[in-house]
């Protein structure tokens, strides 16, 4: 499929990228195969390097079902640094200029990966705690037990211009800001895949709530996912419903095959739920002279606070004027009033609308549709 992204002088260029698949193949390879600055977002959940040694059992002498398969084992440190410099660099070409890049990992690894992004000049941004509401007990009773993995967020370069849907997450924790430490479950229960033999697909198969978080901060609908380290699906999924391109690559075909199963059965959320609250500052300026002339707000008209503590008449030019001589923009003589250094005009006046008082930001925003729906 052809998609359009920018090139170094800034001009767009149509490209051929295979959208919406999974490629099986060495994610180095596969994604050096890939345009340069082709995709918005990388999120890589690699190889954790478990150095386990030898069986974990539980009290019950029971076998834990842990991570033992091939492509978690390495020769030593400097192997794994190898291997995640080289995935690095990779991810880096293939990331547009104002992307960004995702990588999840435990303590295991995270601190060497964290060091090589470092050096190959990403900026970080954020580290994510997910905090499990409910992790594997440590049956050993030798250690904490391990409840949380860590999620490093970085962009390319200090200057970039990544996307990050601040409002959209702040509306998503009740109107409060989204913090640090994400307290989500671990993928269990019906979320969890199986094979024909009625075990777990992928031994760390992350849950959806999780990518849905994450994509949901910092994508937009139409934006390219790549996943390199794609495993069953589970960002291919997410990306899907939430209208996202994504790009998988997964090297094991056993879990190619899982992944392309469940992405066939999923459906795209229809257009108008992939929505995201957007930021203020993003709608198209108002003045509020507008309102005058469109004779939304007429001249003479008294605006007040919500309080009704000050008040201030509306003249033609769409400035107002208070008590003692205060004259100037809703903005300003806002400030005035209060004695402040500076005043969001359109939340602190409010007009009568018969009962009450409504913010003038209500009919600002009654101009902000109309255009919305004219584009």
């Amino acid at each position: 499929m052809r998609t359009n992204v920018k090139t170094k002088s800034g001009k767009r260029q149509a490209v051929s990228l295979p959208l919406d698949t999974v490629i099986v193949d060495d994610c180095i390879a596969a994604m050096n195969a890939l345009p340069e600055k082709s995709v918005d977002l990388v999120f890589a959940d690699p190889p954790y390097n478990l150095q386990l040694g030898g069986e974990l059992r539980r009290p019950n002498e029971s076998v834990v079902d842990g991570v033992t398969e091939k492509w978690d084992q390495f020769g030593g440190f400097a192997a794994y640094d190898d291997f995640t410099e080289a995935w690095l660099r990779a991810a880096r070409r293939v990331l547009k200029d104002d992307g960004a890049l995702w990588v999840i990992g435990s303590y295991h690894n995270i601190f060497r990966v964290g060091a090589t992004l470092q050096n190959l000049d990403f900026w970080i941004l954020n580290d994510i705690v997910w905090r499990k509401t409910n992790p594997m007990p440590n049956f050993r009773g030798k250690r904490f037990t391990n409840a949380h993995e860590t999620l490093i967020w970085c962009a390319k370069s200090p200057d970039a211009r990544y996307t990050f849907n601040y409002e959209a997450m702040k509306a998503a924790n009740e109107d409060l800001q989204m913090r640090s430490d994400w307290v989500l479950p671990i993928c269990t229960g019906g979320e969890r895949l199986k094979n024909a033999e009625g075990k777990k697909a992928h031994p760390t198969q992350k849950p959806e709530a999780l990518l849905h978080r994450l994509l949901l901060a910092a994508t937009k609908p139409g934006d390219i996912v790549l996943d390199p380290f794609f495993g069953v699906g589970t960002t291919g999924a997410v990306a899907k419903r939430l209208g996202r391109r994504f790009i998988g690559i997964e090297r094991e075909k056993a879990y190619a095959t899982v992944a392309r199963k469940r992405l066939s059965d999923i459906a795209p959320y229809e257009p108008r739920a992939r929505a995201v609250t957007q930021p203020r500052r993003s709608a198209p300026r108002v003045p509020f002279g507008t309102l005058v002339e469109r004779r939304m707000v007429e001249p003479g008209t008294i605006l007040h606070s919500a309080n009704r503590r000050h008040s201030a008449l509306v003249r033609a030019d769409g400035t107002l004027e208070a008590d003692g001589g205060l004259s100037g923009s809703i903005h300003k003589v806002g400030a005035l009033v209060q004695g402040a250094e500076a005043c969001n005009g359109w939340t602190f006046w409010h007009i009568e609308t018969g009962e009450a008082l409504a913010p003038i930001d209500t009919l600002r925003q009654v101009i902000r549709d109309e255009m919305a729906a004219a584009a």
